[in-house]
């Protein structure tokens, strides 16, 4: 009994460890994929490849069949655990900073010297200077001894973590409000997991783990189950930074992320382990079975998941929201969009020929440009050819207040309003192909106005629908605005809500530059970018009193003549990037196009778009610092920044 209970042990850890190894590594792809532009996020990302390092070598080593192999995984681990303490401090670092605790010298010095001593241990690890030879015969597992310089780097391990832990408390002090606070204590618990966790105690208490093999073995594998917890833990807090997204939407994307990835694999990897050595304890070969299994799990998973997610999206997320956000999500259902619409149209097309005997038909949706959509239905030949110019349609539309069905040509023509609204409005005609020798019975003509009224609705809940997007277009700056606002004010305090302007990090300089350019004639792009909050575009609304969307544009104008080289125009080499600019966005051209004049692939013109795009932003961004520290006015600075965005440009070029 006593023996079973530790092999029981030896299996739960080892399938706890890889399922460490597996949440970590997921965990890791989400901070690379959702959030890696915050450094916040970067130094965690780090830590959790040091995590990764250290479990997937202490899982694979408890199924290595030779000595050799297990002194590699042995070794391998240490690799994570020299790492792990210089990426603590960068961690609480960075954290700090991100509070509004900024290095003045003093971290940024030890965080140098603690990389230093990182590198120095790495080094001195394959020459079994760190960690000596491994005891294969130890109980109550197999383990490296410990040298003079493990004892120095516990000594080093237990500095930078109290130092980091120093820092984590410095940086909870600074949080102002509740939910940040909770998140920074989340933050601290679950900063414990990596750093108690991936330590390698047993170097230090052999002799105690060797009278005691059961309580070693209950303590690890409690010690991993608490881990794991923790880590997830730390990872919602760190979630949350550098994402101007809802609350709602992180825990929704980060739950989500879990529960296809680590969770679905670590069900599958128990499975199908206790399965094979279920099998070859009983003397069955499963391994022609073990892949059907595996996929069969994994999609009876993903399904259970799928069916699943409305129901804790609704308990988990939504909270005091849950009425709203249920709204929100049935609108994806409900959406009438225009292709939606051409096929109802259609539809209802098909349906007056078949009700009518006629062979064609048509629908003309009218806006106040005139006919916004016509569809024609039945026969081969087209409206002209039929008596019915398309500018007859319009002068039908206009066809005094008569609202009843009238005769146009060789076509019966219904008018389509919109009841709805108070004015009955004219929203579209629907035309039926007459036959001279046929007379329409009541029941035809009640089932063509029926099938009109329905035409009708639609056609009106879509342009209806159509003015509710245009106003949420209107609303989506101020909503991301206010979402940045919100994000930039959870840990670095209350001093940026009093900012007149709204931060942009200069890491979403470049992405708002190029999506300004693409619109630089107009679009919502333009008239709705951040950029418009900059303070050169506030100065230089006021200073030319025009609108902030024409002082936008006039600065991307001349921050593209920063990239311009001295002298006439030409199609060299030094003027490729202020050529793709001119080209590209000022004169509208085709990328092919544009391509061809410069001789060059598309690939090569994207990869140059992108250099001259980032000497654009830099042009502005030192436009805005002079803006920022009232320097001269913009005239008498035009050298200088053309000269440093010159060599910014020339600098990209190269390396491009």
């Amino acid at each position: 009994m006593y023996t079973l209970l530790i092999r029981t042990l030896q299996t739960l850890d080892s399938f706890l460890a890889a399922g460490i190894a597996i949440t970590a590594f997921s965990l890791l792809l989400y901070a690379l994929s959702f959030n890696l532009r915050d450094r916040v996020a970067r130094s965690f990302a780090i830590i959790l490849a040091c995590v990764v390092t250290v479990f997937v070598g202490e899982a694979l080593s408890s199924v290595a069949h030779t000595s050799e192999l297990l002194q590699f995984w042995l070794h391998f681990q240490w690799v994570g655990i020299v790492i792990l303490p210089a990426a603590y401090l960068h961690f609480s670092d960075a954290l700090l900073a991100t509070t509004g605790r900024p290095s003045r010298g003093r971290r940024r010095f030890a965080i140098r010297l603690a990389d230093l001593f990182a590198i120095g241990f790495l080094a001195a690890l394959p020459a079994g200077l760190l960690v000596g030879p491994m005891i294969s015969e130890a109980t109550p597992t197999p383990h490296l001894q410990p040298t003079w310089m493990t004892w120095l780097f516990a000594l080093f391990y237990a500095v930078a973590m109290l130092v980091s832990w120093i820092n984590f408390w410095r940086a909870y002090k600074r949080t102002v409000t509740s939910a940040t606070r909770r998140r920074m204590a989340y933050l601290i618990a679950g900063a414990l997991a990596p750093a108690l966790g991936s330590y390698p105690f047993l170097l230090f208490g052999s002799g105690l783990a060797a009278r005691s093999p059961l309580l070693f073995w209950f303590t690890v594998t409690t010690s991993n189950l608490l881990t794991t917890f923790l880590l997830v833990l730390m990872a919602y807090a760190v979630a949350f930074f550098g994402i101007p997204w809802p609350d709602r939407v992180v825990k929704r994307r980060l739950f989500k992320w879990l529960m296809r990835g680590p969770v679905t694999a670590s069900t599958v990897l128990v499975l199908t382990t206790s399965l094979r050595r279920l099998g070859v304890r009983a003397g069955v070969d499963l391994s022609t079975i073990i892949p059907v299994i595996m996929v069969g799990a994994i999609l009876l998973l993903e399904h259970f998941i799928t069916l699943a997610a409305p129901v804790w999206h609704r308990w988990l997320f939504f909270g005091k929201d849950r009425q709203e956000m249920e709204r929100l999500q049935t609108l994806d259902e409900r959406l009438l969009t225009r292709g939606d619409l051409q096929q109802f149209l259609e539809a209802i097309l098909a349906a007056v020929c078949d009700r009518v005997q006629v062979s064609q038909a048509f629908i003309a949706t009218l806006g106040t440009e005139g006919i916004e959509t016509l569809i024609i239905i039945g026969g081969e030949k087209s409206l002209e050819s039929e008596g019915l110019p398309v500018s007859s349609i319009r002068a039908a539309a206009s066809n005094g207040n008569s609202r009843a069905m009238f005769a146009w040509g060789e076509y019966w023509i219904v008018p389509l309003a919109d009841h709805i609204e108070q004015e009955d409005d004219l929203i579209g005609l629907l035309g039926v192909w007459r036959n001279p020798d046929q007379e329409l019975d009541h029941e035809q003509l009640d089932d063509l106005l029926l099938l009109a009224r329905r035409a009708a609705l639609a056609i009106g809940d879509r342009y209806r629908q159509e003015q509710a997007f245009s106003s949420l277009e209107e609303l989506t700056p101020e909503i991301e605005m206010i979402q940045r606002l919100r994000a930039a004010s959870s840990y670095a305090g209350t001093a940026v809500l009093t900012s007149p302007e709204v931060p942009i990090k200069n890491s979403d300089l470049s992405s708002f530059v190029k999506d300004a350019l693409t619109h630089y004639w107009g679009g919502p792009k333009l008239t709705g970018s951040p950029l418009l909050n900059l303070q050169i575009v506030q100065q230089t609304a006021q200073a030319q009193k025009e609108s902030t969307t024409n002082a936008l544009r006039s600065i991307l104008r001349k921050a593209i003549e920063h990239v311009r080289p001295e002298g006439e125009r030409r199609f060299t080499a030094d003027w490729i990037l202020y050529n793709i600019l001119e080209m590209k966005f000022v004169e509208g051209r085709k990328v092919r196009e544009v391509a061809m004049r410069l001789a060059m692939s598309e690939a090569d013109l994207y990869r140059k778009q992108r250099v001259a795009i980032e000497a654009v932003a830099q042009a502005i961004a030192e436009m805005e610092q002079e803006a920022i520290q009232g320097g001269p006015p913009p005239e008498s600075n035009d050298r200088e920044i053309k000269q440093k965005t010159g060599e910014y440009a020339r600098g990209g070029f190269l390396n491009g």
